[in-house]
């Protein structure tokens, strides 16, 4: 058994999942699928994945419950599974899969850390997504009291398993667009350590966004107002250990 997998959580992407497992699959890293209740052509895709590979295992959620959500279904089984640690890789096409071993190099050198890329776009990248990201950096910012998370929307990670599902189970976590950001400000908020690092990522001009306009916005900015008053009540905390929680960026 492997020490790592790949989480994919999927939502009607049946053109790019096929290559985008391929190129998992080809280096040697097993796979966990998360259905997150595609139609019906999605879903036999993904089902005839698992079918012809026994290291792509597949779970599906009944119904759309969210990004969030199927991550979350794929750390729980992961750890079920036992690995050691689960990167999270979106399904569009959009995150390079060829940085893939060098989130597991650094995953090994700091095996405690959330490794999270920090995207390095191209040209197809929309320009109101490219700035509207900065206004989630400055709240972040303010609810870690910290520099330290450079980006926290990027869906490009690698987690530690069993302390990622422990932090599951604590919190209460976003099932939609905002599990990300969430999630990397939980994780700081009890001391854990995120490294950092560059990754390319380009928009696909037939890719599907599932973001949601007025609905994903104003679920954002509902997070942001509860990890502010979150920050808050932690703030005699945050204060007396911002020199003992390093961030890395590389």
């Amino acid at each position: 058994m492997s020490d790592f997998c790949v989480i994919i959580p999927v939502y009607n992407h049946p053109d790019t999942i096929g290559p985008t497992v391929a190129d998992i699959r080809h280096l040697g890293v097993p796979v966990v699928l998360v259905d997150d209740g595609s139609a019906a052509v999605c879903a036999d895709v993904l089902r005839a994945l698992a079918e012809a590979d026994p290291q792509v295992h597949l779970e599906r959620l009944p119904e759309n419950c969210g990004k969030g959500a199927a991550v979350k279904v794929g750390l729980l089984r992961a750890e079920k599974l036992g690995f050691q640690h689960a990167l999270q890789i979106d399904a569009d096409g959009q995150h390079n899969t060829a940085d893939i071993p060098r989130l597991m190099d650094l995953a090994r050198q700091y095996p405690e850390a959330v490794i999270s890329g920090m995207p390095d776009y191209d040209d197809s990248v929309p320009l109101l997504r490219f700035y509207c990201r900065y206004l989630t950096h400055i709240l972040v910012w303010i609810n870690t009291l910290s520099l330290e998370i450079q980006d926290s929307m990027c869906g490009f990670r690698a987690y530690p398993v069993a302390p990622i599902c422990q932090l599951l189970r604590a919190e209460s976590l976003g099932d939609r667009m905002d599990f990300d950001t969430e999630v990397l400000v939980k994780w700081f908020w009890q001391g854990g350590r995120i490294v950092q690092t560059k990754t390319r990522v380009s928009y696909p001009l037939d890719g599907i966004s599932h973001f949601r306009g007025f609905e994903d916005n104003w679920l954002l900015t509902k997070l942001h107002i509860r990890l502010l008053f979150g920050m808050l009540w932690r703030l005699p905390r945050l204060i007396g250990r911002r020199d003992s929680v390093k961030g890395l960026s590389l």
